[in-house]
């Protein structure tokens, strides 16, 4: 458990230095469709630099926003604060998690922060009414597992850079689509051909894709061993592959509050499911009937 904890500290650090680098090459091409490489990988330096701070240590308030997560006392949900405490304790946390509410039927939760000492929890109203004890217990015990393993720390930066890269890919090709024309003109016939063009156009296109693989690689594997933490903590694997099927079965994604660039960090996809392979060789999370499996053999 700790060489995991090791490991998944050690992958928040490449994580960020990856999207810092990819983050960088697109500034300078930036920079070279507007005539300064050197301009446009500064730049980018600097807000990959400002933002990756701002990930790390406001990340969870930027996630909880989008989620529509409202934080809520121990007097309004006293059932669900004395699960959340108990296995905060059996997981050996110093402090339990703050405890978030986001009010739609949908069955979902998941958890944030950069670590043990800043996380939180965040469950739907509808899981809090749909699941019996031992099955809220094995969703609160999937979350505080990500807690424990950090793997919130990973998953939050993950939500955060994609988002940058793919805003500087947005902002890339709008500025070429609109003035890279007219400034590839003004060049000489000494300069770099249309074949650069091409490539920073296709560069502008993938790097979003590319960093949607790193974040679905991250969070992917993540789930399985944060299924398996979870019954190690509960001692009752059922009451989470119960509640997984619940899940599966439940008609209301949570679509009102959700967002795809944070669907990666609930227990299960909140957007409508396919059975289709493409939608499953890009979805967030590993197919859920494998986790139940998983569960059950346990």
């Amino acid at each position: 458990m700790f060489e995991e904890i090791r490991r998944n500290k050690f992958l928040s650090y490449i994580i960020m230095l990856g999207f810092l680098i990819l983050i960088g090459i697109l500034g300078g091409v930036f920079g070279w469709l507007l005539g300064s490489p050197l301009f446009g990988l500064i730049l980018a330096a600097f807000i990959g630099i400002v933002y990756s701070l701002v990930a790390y240590y406001s990340g969870d308030r930027m996630i909880l926003r989008m989620s529509g997560a409202v934080p809520v006392t121990k007097e309004e949900y006293p059932y669900l604060y004395h699960i959340v405490e108990a296995l905060a304790i059996s997981a050996g946390l110093k402090k339990p998690p703050k405890v978030y509410v986001i009010r739609d039927s949908a069955l979902n939760a998941f958890a944030t922060g950069r670590d043990p000492e800043h996380s939180s929890i965040t469950v739907t109203t509808g899981l809090l009414e749909k699941l019996n004890r031992q099955e809220l217990e094995g969703v609160i015990a999937h979350e505080m597992s990500h807690i424990k393993n950090y793997d919130i720390r990973m998953m939050m930066l993950a939500a955060v850079l994609v988002g940058v890269v793919v805003l500087l890919s947005d902002f890339m090709l709008r500025s070429f689509l609109w003035g890279g024309m007219r400034g590839s003109r003004r060049r000489d016939s000494r300069d770099t051909g249309p074949w650069l063009i091409l490539l920073a156009i296709i560069l502008a296109i993938l790097a979003p894709l590319f960093a949607q693989m790193i974040r679905l690689a991250v969070s992917r594997r993540r789930e399985y061993l944060a299924d398996a933490s979870a019954a190690a903590l509960t001692r009752y694997p059922p009451g989470l592959a119960s509640a997984l099927e619940k899940i599966k079965n439940d008609p209301d994604p949570l679509v009102d509050n959700a967002n795809r660039a944070i669907a990666h960090l609930f227990i299960s996809n909140p957007f409508r499911r396919t059975r289709s392979y493409f939608a499953t060789l890009f979805s967030t999370h590993p197919p859920i009937e494998e986790r139940i499996r998983r569960l059950r053999a346990m």
